[in-house]
């Protein structure tokens, strides 16, 4: 039976790392910065010359690149609680102790849960003081459509760490690059329609493509598509259970085969 104090264990590790450094407190929010000012300026200068046009850039570009990012700060959040331990080689310390795996890796989500709201209001008071990016925009909807693209970075993240559990902390290159690899597919500055047949056709297993496709919807005044949200739900939700399910997997063949014990950043077996 999973604990809730040990899952609660493993996020106070999280905040006890971010409280006395700097180095790791400073990106939830500067990077996440950046990415609003700029993008920021691009929608407020498109607003300029295209100002006959009834169309506002801001809900339409900034918004998704507010989501966006929300997408992979949840992401990262899974996977740079996990390299924590990676990078402290704590991984006898934790699974000598009585900890299970859903606690763990319920610790790893709850923690990335914290620090994603941290950016997301740094994010959202930039777009909305700076802005004037009006999440009414969205309407209440916006809710569902946010928590299948949290379900959806949950799912890259656990399985982030399965991958790097298995292959050593050198494949951790291999993480980082995942958001923009798939963005161009996610359709999340455009409509899918504009992509060719065959990235359409990788577009539809992932649920961003969906979540943007409704929530451009909403914003240009359509009604809800309840089929675009339902899919997306059911694909962000299959992805997690494939996610956790590899994770055991590999923790399982770490477990049998000594890896966990020989991890070091200089074995990438």
């Amino acid at each position: 039976m999973a604990s809730l104090r040990r899952v609660l264990a493993v996020v106070l590790r999280q905040y006890y790392l971010l409280r006395g450094s700097l180095s790791r407190t400073v990106p939830l929010f500067a990077w996440v910065a950046v990415d609003m000012i700029l993008w920021g300026f691009l929608t407020r200068y498109l607003n300029t010359v295209t100002a006959s046009s009834a169309l506002n850039f801001v809900p339409v570009l900034l918004g998704a690149v507010l989501l966006w990012d929300f997408f992979i700060r949840i992401m990262q959040g899974v996977t740079m609680a996990f390299f924590e331990d990676v990078w402290s080689r704590n991984f006898l310390n934790i699974f000598a102790t009585p900890l299970l795996i859903p606690e763990y890796v319920g610790g790893l989500v709850v923690s990335s849960m914290i620090t994603s709201i941290a950016g997301v209001i740094a994010m959202l008071l930039i777009a909305v003081l700076w802005f004037k990016l009006s999440i009414l925009a969205y309407g209440i909807m916006m809710v569902p459509f946010l928590l299948s693209l949290f379900l959806f970075g949950i799912a890259l993240g656990i399985f982030g760490c399965a991958l790097v559990l298995r292959f050593g902390p050198a494949s951790e290159w291999f993480i980082w690059p995942i958001p923009a690899l798939i963005s161009p597919f996610a359709g999340v500055l455009y409509p899918v329609s504009t992509l060719p047949h065959w990235m359409q056709g990788i577009a539809r297993i992932l649920p961003p493509s969906y979540i943007f496709e409704g929530l451009r919807t909403i914003v240009s005044g359509g009604a809800v598509q309840w089929s675009l949200l339902i899919w997306s739900i059911c694909l962000a939700a299959g992805y997690i259970l494939l996610a956790y399910g590899c994770f055991v997997r590999v923790y399982k063949h770490a477990l049998r085969t000594g890896l966990i014990a020989r991890y070091s950043a200089e074995n990438l077996s």
